[in-house]
């Protein structure tokens, strides 16, 4: 093994991601709870994960689902209570498996204490632990604007929200009900480390996935965002509020002093950073920030940012690129996979493998076929798919049964909930106030069609557990007696449910625990190796190949994955297009793994989506 490809056991790690509010009601109140997790951890252990990730279970008001936190060290009264959080992380370690929690510091909510004290009076002792400007004004109406022309990352209206109490502006990039923190106050950042961190690591928690993690340091002088949405009153400016100055220095701080004497992990979402150095200086050993980021090359792939998405449905002109009839061309999914996984080719970096979390729409639905017919074929292959590349694999509840997006007409506008899905369709209506009835239900079904493609919401509908039981099983322990969950059930929670594919040899979720078990029995040819990208161009095929960087005499894997609905003949690679230092040698193929059959051999046709692995020698 390389020196620079230090061997850990978070890199060969299988994470598997919790939606707490719909992932297992054990009371029958319609909502997820603590309880139920834990009633779940022998599953997800079945499944082969290590790790289990909470997202928010903080106390909050809810505004963006849990990411607006009102007290860390409290949690949400319907997931349960402290002691709650003690079992599930009792239990966890019983079987062996570990911890991570959501570590969302950018912000608070607005119903935080800190903040609540903060705005009470300019002379409040807190007033500096959040970012608050005076008004500036029209030098022509003398109109009140805003401190600067910042958007918030939500919609296009602006980062700031008026305070009539102290009579200056706040700053939000997310919601006006989550307040920016003031990183650049040292005693302020010191008891947010304090009841975010120590708090949980003292009660056994292993580490944190962390939110937004290069927001956190602001530009000096909060200056303009570039005039880039012309006649807009407000600019994105992720380019300008991402990878701040101090953020480096903020994260080795919080490495040094706080996680490190826990030994706890750390993976950061890192949005808004194209360029692959940058990522490295975060995720480097070297370095000592963070141990891996989440990357979003791959998940956003034929899907448009939200704040965008409502103002190209409004102008009824094209299509907008989170369109369910947009098809990418497989050339653009491929080259999106190759640049998260070269990111640590001859480095000490490291890298994630996912294709869903709980902002993303259902992979099958967005990068393979959700017909009843290749729904399953699709779930295998893409099982398949991240089981062969390098980096820290994570699985998103209900991603390891071949969960789709929810059918447009089986799961109205009206049951989604989302605040971005909400925005959207407000945002188009406004838009599209004074246009004819038709012209303004046109607009309208454009934008559903949209959020039928790529919203968050389904990612976030309840799991069905039980297809036979009421509300797909989630909340089972109940029986009848259940209250209708928060969000409406899957309308598909009868043909796809955990129940129906627990002795099913042929399922996705059979599948799923295969590859799991393949990855955890090859982590020298899976996830330390070296990928090289083969025959880019195709457009039915994705091809690859997998050296261990020991060198060619450990041997190399082959992927070979159909992603079309149709048979496609695949021509065999020779030992110069695989990568052989001797060009002319006779290479030989065994089968590693396969979507649809035992040893399939390497040179036929393959099926619609079918996925084969294979180990090389030559």
């Amino acid at each position: 093994m390389s020196a620079l490809r230090i061997k850990s056991w978070w890199k060969t790690a299988v994470i598997y991601q919790i939606y707490p509010a719909s992932f297992c009601d054990s009371n029958g109140d319609g909502i997820g709870d603590l309880a139920g997790i834990v009633s779940k951890l022998d599953y997800i252990r079945a499944l082969g994960a290590d790790v289990v990730w909470l997202s928010p279970m903080y106390d909050s008001p809810q505004v963006d689902m849990g990411y607006d936190i009102a007290d860390y060290e409290a949690v949400y009264a319907p997931y349960g209570t402290l002691a709650d959080m003690d079992t599930l992380i009792r239990e966890a370690h019983a079987r062996g498996m570990r911890v991570l929690l959501d570590l969302v510091i950018n912000h608070t909510s607005d119903q935080h204490a800190w903040f609540k004290e903060s705005r009470s009076s300019k002379e409040s002792v807190k007033r500096d632990w959040y970012i608050w400007r005076p008004a500036t004004y029209d030098a022509v109406t003398g109109a009140r604007r805003p401190p600067n022309n910042w958007r918030s990352f939500f919609g296009k209206d602006s980062a700031w929200t008026w305070d009539e109490t102290t009579q200056e502006y706040y700053l939000h990039l997310f919601a006006a009900e989550q307040p920016d923190f003031n990183w650049e106050n040292d005693t302020a950042r010191r008891a947010l480390y304090e009841t975010s961190m120590t708090f949980w690591l003292k009660r056994g928690v292993d580490g944190f996935r962390v939110d937004v993690v290069n927001t956190y340091s602001k530009p000096a002088g909060l200056p303009d965002a570039p005039v880039t949405d012309p006649g807009a009153a407000t600019q994105p400016c992720a380019m300008l509020v991402c990878n701040g100055p101090r953020m480096h220095e903020f994260l080795r701080e919080i490495r040094r002093d706080i996680l490190a004497p826990y030994n706890a992990i750390t993976v950061g979402e890192l949005g808004m950073t194209p360029d692959p150095d940058a990522v490295r200086q975060y995720v480097s050993a070297a370095s000592q920030e963070l141990d891996m980021v989440f990357q979003f090359d791959v998940v956003m792939v034929g899907h448009s940012l939200f704040g965008n998405l409502a103002a190209s449905n409004a102008s009824g002109e094209g299509k907008s690129e989170a369109d369910p009839t947009h098809h990418f061309a497989l050339p653009t999914f491929k080259a999106a996979v190759g640049a998260t996984q070269t990111l640590i080719a001859g480095n000490d970096a490291w890298t994630t493998v996912f294709l869903e979390n709980h902002d993303q729409a259902r992979s099958v639905s967005r990068f393979a076929n959700d017909s009843p017919r290749h729904r399953v074929a699709s779930a295998r292959l893409l099982a398949l798919l991240q089981a062969c590349l390098s980096g820290t694999q994570y699985i998103y509840q209900g991603q390891e049964i071949g969960l789709v997006n929810a059918p447009a007409d089986a799961y109205p506008v009206d049951n989604y909930l989302d605040l971005v899905s909400q925005r959207v369709m407000q945002g188009v209506a406004a838009a599209h106030a004074d246009s004819t009835p038709e012209v303004r239900a046109q607009a309208m079904a454009r934008a559903f069609a949209a959020l039928q493609y790529a919203a968050r919401d389904h990612s976030r509908i309840p799991i069905p557990w039980n297809g036979a039981a009421k509300y797909g099983g989630f909340s089972e322990a109940a029986g009848q007696l259940a209250k209708e969950p928060w969000m409406k059930p899957h309308p598909l929670a009868g043909e796809i449910n955990v129940a129906a594919q627990l002795d099913d040899p042929d399922s996705a979720l059979a599948f799923w625990r295969k590859m799991v078990a393949l990855r955890r029995a090859h982590p020298d040819l899976l996830v330390y190796s070296d990928y090289r990208a083969l025959r880019e161009a195709d457009e039915d095929l994705m091809v690859f190949v997998k050296n261990a960087v020991e060198g060619d005499d450990h041997g190399k894997v082959l992927v070979v994955l159909n992603f079309s609905t149709d048979e496609v003949a695949f021509q065999v690679p020779d030992a110069e297009e695989l990568g052989f230092a001797d060009k002319t040698a006779s290479v030989t193929f065994a089968s590693l793994a396969s979507t649809h059959k035992a040893d399939a051999p390497v040179g036929d046709v393959l099926a619609p989506l079918e996925g084969r692995a294979y180990i090389v020698k030559a």
